[in-house]
């Protein structure tokens, strides 16, 4: 006998992150009912059980809970848009994305004018992560439909913190993302240091050098293999731009972060946009000199004197 579904969810925006949320949701006896504007993103949901509809507001009419997980603020604008056209009663939206803080703002007025609430819930985690609920929840917003919410997030992320009022759940993902811009661009750098990357991965990941960034993306950096992105570098650009110009509001020196600006940079103008922010890695590779292959050689480190 089928088990009795939990409710209904919307997810909106079913890329490597939301269509993540919709399979461990689905997974956990959720009726999700989705869109994105990407029509091979609708069908590959659609074959994983997802109810596809044609737009966002049709999600808006069948869902009482939506999650949103938007590429650019763009979309978030279009979308709240559709949610407000739809004429429909209260909903409560959980906006995962990362964005500038004055568009989630934006976002939040009009949909409260519309007699709706907006959550500001941005993630932390990559698309692996996020693919085995590995994720953390900043809420922000809304502590009583955050505590309300708490078996829904359970089934799709490892955690949920209550941060309090709406945007605070920003700032601390604006944080967490500049420690991720510069832990990545460490590791990388770290494996092209003259000893063989397996090695380097096998001897860093037991000490102290070690980090969460360096467990997951060092792995790709070692295989050279970035096409099977957990987040991309032309999206990545989008969060960067964002912690440089909060930490450029409050005045605050940003020396690390400023220095990874250039090799992320350079992954983009490189033939990486689609790739993984792993390929950090490829990049400082090439100002090495060094070549991937069977006959390719690293260079050796200098011996002691």
């Amino acid at each position: 006998m089928a088990r009795k579904k939990k409710g209904a969810v919307g997810i909106i925006g079913l890329g490597i992150m939301g269509g993540a949320f919709a399979r461990n949701l689905l997974a956990a006896n959720w009726r999700v009912v989705g869109y994105d504007v990407a029509a091979d993103r609708r069908r590959a949901m659609k074959k994983a059980g997802v109810d596809i509809r044609s737009d966002a507001a049709e999600v808006a009419r069948e869902a009482p809970t939506l999650i949103l997980s938007l590429p650019s603020a763009k979309a978030l604008s279009a979308t709240v848009n559709a949610i407000v056209k739809a004429g429909v009663r209260r909903r409560v939206v959980i906006e995962a994305s990362t964005f500038k803080l004055e568009d989630k703002i934006a976002a939040q007025v009009a949909l409260r004018k519309a007699g709706h609430v907006l959550l500001d819930c941005p993630v932390s985690g990559t698309g692996f992560q996020a693919e085995v609920k590995d994720l953390v929840v900043y809420a922000s917003g809304g502590s009583a439909e955050i505590k309300r919410l708490r078996p829904l997030f359970a089934d799709f992320t490892r955690v949920v913190r209550d941060l309090g009022e709406f945007g605070n759940g920003s700032r601390i993902k604006y944080i967490a993302n500049l420690l991720v811009a510069i832990h990545n661009v460490a590791s990388a750098e770290a494996l092209v240091l003259g000893m063989p990357p397996e090695l380097i991965y096998d001897e860093i990941r037991v000490g102290a050098g070690n980090s969460e960034v360096f467990r997951i993306r060092a792995p790709m950096m070692v295989k050279g293999r970035y096409d099977k992105p957990t987040m991309k570098v032309a999206i990545w650009k989008k969060d960067m731009e964002i912690i440089g110009s909060f930490a450029q509001s409050l005045g605050a020196p940003t020396p690390l972060f400023s220095a990874t600006l250039p090799i992320y940079a350079a992954a983009l103008s490189t033939g990486y946009a689609m790739q993984d922010t792993a390929s950090t890695c490829a990049v400082l590779e090439s100002m090495a000199g060094i070549k991937r292959g069977k006959k390719a050689k690293r260079k050796r480190a200098a011996p002691a004197r």
